[in-house]
């Protein structure tokens, strides 16, 4: 049975990958995009191009009146649901492009499973929407707005929508070749749509949660205690980032295998129980 490539970045052990993995090629990132999307919401609140507490309608016209707010949306507590209606299949967001997402948000009252600021309910259609907003606050592609407000603010170059063929690296399949990745380059992208380096991965966890250098931490992330993490998954790849305030952190990213996996490798070598930490 074939390995699972698997790369480890830490403050407490030497980097390791292993399996044909590397910390300088492209991968999938998945959900670790939406701290990306809350800083940038962040950061653009702080100059003044929107506010966090904005209706979804002000900066989305084709949107009716929810109550859902930005807030809402990057605190995962705007009531709507995980996926956008109609998502699944072997390549599950491919037809969720910019005319999908905007033919959505005029029915968006009807797609809320509850009102918004009750409860908090995990939404990849959130970030879906809040990266729309953030558009159109910014006026210009997402990519743009996420180098101009985060990433060259922060001297991190490895991130991209669409990297070149050459320097991604995908899950081994039949004979050896890749695995074919997800369609995330369309509404779903400022979801869990990025790619990046390992490396990049690992830059961004210091100068987001430890280093501070935009600030307190995006409410994209999740806590607990001390802990700042976030995980991805897509089809055939998984990471978890995860820092703790006295200045320990790790990255993990694997190709193949359960996230689940990946996330208990994340976890134990932060508790000091993974392997090599010791």
């Amino acid at each position: 049975m074939p390995r699972t490539p698997l790369c480890v970045l830490s403050d407490t052990i030497p980097a390791r990958v292993a399996d044909g993995h590397a910390v300088d090629r492209f991968v999938e990132i998945g959900s670790f995009t939406k701290v990306l999307t809350g800083t940038a919401l962040m950061r653009m609140a702080a100059a003044g191009l929107l506010d966090v507490d904005d209706p979804v309608e002000r900066l989305l016209p084709a949107a009716p009146r929810t109550g859902i707010t930005l807030r809402h949306l990057a605190e995962h507590t705007s009531g709507l649901p995980r996926l956008p209606p109609g998502a699944g299949g072997r390549d599950p967001y491919a037809a969720f492009d910019g005319d999908a997402l905007h033919r959505l948000l005029g029915r968006l009252d009807g797609v809320v499973v509850r009102p918004p600021g009750q409860e908090e309910e995990y939404s990849n259609l959130g970030y879906a929407v809040l990266g729309a907003a953030l558009v159109r606050a910014a006026g210009a592609p997402y990519e743009e707005l996420l180098a101009e407000h985060v990433l060259r603010p922060l001297d991190v170059h490895e991130v991209s929508a669409r990297p070149d063929p050459d320097r991604r690296l995908l899950a081994p399949g039949f004979l050896g070749r890749g695995r074919r990745p997800w369609t995330m380059d369309g509404a779903i992208l400022p979801a869990g749509g990025l790619w990046a380096t390992p490396r990049a991965v690992a830059e961004l966890l210091v100068r987001l949660v430890l280093e501070r250098r935009l600030g307190d931490p995006a409410p994209s992330w999740q806590t607990a205690g001390e802990l700042h993490w976030h995980n991805g998954a897509t089809r055939h790849a998984s990471v978890f980032a995860g820092a703790v305030a006295d200045g320990r952190w790790v990255v993990v990213h694997r190709l193949g295998g359960s996230p689940e996996a990946t996330d208990q490798v994340g976890v134990d070598i932060l508790r000091g129980t993974g392997p090599g930490s010791s």
